[in-house]
């Protein structure tokens, strides 16, 4: 099993709630916010299942105040976290 923790921004964009990770440079999104935290846990997830799956290269997280730091006043930041077991990745 490996955990993953990465921010994320939430930013309202007309009906929807976006969700970026920078680190990642790939977007998810939901109706209201708490569907996009869920969207973007699962969206990590499988990510990271294709990532070890492969063997493929990607970026560490970025600390959580610097990303914080770029973003725009009405933008939340939130670390999402996803969880990987080994059976995901055979």
């Amino acid at each position: 099993m490996q955990r993953v923790v990465y921010p994320a921004i939430f930013y309202k964009d007309e009906d929807v709630y976006r969700v970026l990770f920078p680190d990642i440079e790939l977007t998810t999104d939901g109706t209201i916010i708490e569907e996009a935290f869920l969207y973007a846990k699962e969206f990590l997830r499988q990510y990271f299942i294709q990532v070890l799956k492969y063997d493929l290269d990607y970026n560490t997280p970025t600390d959580f105040l610097q990303v914080k730091s770029t973003c725009k006043k009405d933008d939340s930041v939130m670390l999402i976290e996803a969880t990987i077991q080994d059976k995901d990745i055979k």
